[in-house]
């Protein structure tokens, strides 16, 4: 059963706010607040039954940022100071079946996306005193990803057009996301995070073949604006990744571990 949008879209409540105020009162360290991509709305557009309230899948992606950046605007004045917008569908772009089948077939234009998609997205990080981060997400519920490809195809249309975000944060855990040249592609006044660190194996990479790993992106993109963690979150959907919490604390430590060698 899929759900498509038949009305105008509105903000009925905050998403976060309620978690960050709780998190914040028992956290001594800063706290970053993800929010979605307003872009995962066209997999609610449909031809057949939304176009009565949005004739253009981008008058609702536009209605959806500014629920996003008033999302935001909140989180700011209750002291937050990192937000990491959530993009699975740039992921799913770089997959050419993925692009066609989950966004032209139905309509929505994957160049459009990534331009005046990338806009959109750019101008939710337009409130100031946020440290904003953008992760070009691959899918992670309960273990299972979504699309397969490099960076390469969308790259420099992405990287070059999201000006408003300091960090991005690019899933590398396998063989799907292709090799690091594409970092060719961001302002090196850019920090890119690397997602080495797989949350949808049980196994844990070796130390050593992170770091080289880390050193074949060295090549791409400097050393200094480089930085390590997860491919994504350990529990994106409430059931949470096929991981054990004991695996999940030996991730996170090898990625501190890893991370206080590279840059001590």
């Amino acid at each position: 059963m899929k759900f498509a949008v038949v009305d105008k879209i509105r903000r009925t409540r905050s998403l976060t706010n309620e978690e960050f105020s709780y998190a914040r009162a028992r956290a001594n360290k800063p706290l970053k607040v993800t929010l979605p991509s307003p872009l995962m709305m066209t997999l609610r557009w449909s031809r057949e039954h939304s176009r009565d309230a949005y004739p253009d899948p981008f008058e609702m992606l536009a209605d959806a940022a500014a629920i996003v950046r008033d999302e935001a605007r909140e989180l700011a004045a209750l002291g937050c100071e990192y937000i990491q917008i959530d993009a699975p569908e740039l992921g799913m772009l770089c997959d050419p079946e993925r692009a066609r089948t989950d966004f032209a077939d139905i309509g929505v234009d994957p160049e459009r996306l990534l331009s005046e998609g990338i806009d959109l997205i750019n101008s939710v990080a337009e409130v100031k005193g946020i440290t904003f981060a953008l992760h070009l997400c691959r899918g992670n519920n309960k273990g299972y990803y979504v699309g397969e490809g490099g960076y390469d195809s969308i790259a420099p249309k992405v990287f070059r057009r999201a000006t408003k975000f300091s960090r991005f944060l690019l899933e590398y855990d396998d063989w799907r996301s292709g090799s690091f040249e594409p970092l060719r592609a961001i302002p090196t006044d850019k920090t890119v995070v690397l997602g080495l660190i797989s949350t949808k194996r049980v196994e844990l990479e070796p130390a050593e073949t992170v770091e080289k790993r880390v050193d074949e992106a060295i090549r791409f993109f400097p050393r200094e604006r480089l930085a390590l963690s997860t491919q994504c979150g350990f529990g994106t959907v409430w059931e949470g990744n096929p991981i054990p919490e004991s695996t999940q604390e030996a991730k996170l430590r090898l990625v501190a571990d890893i991370a206080h060698r590279i840059w001590k």
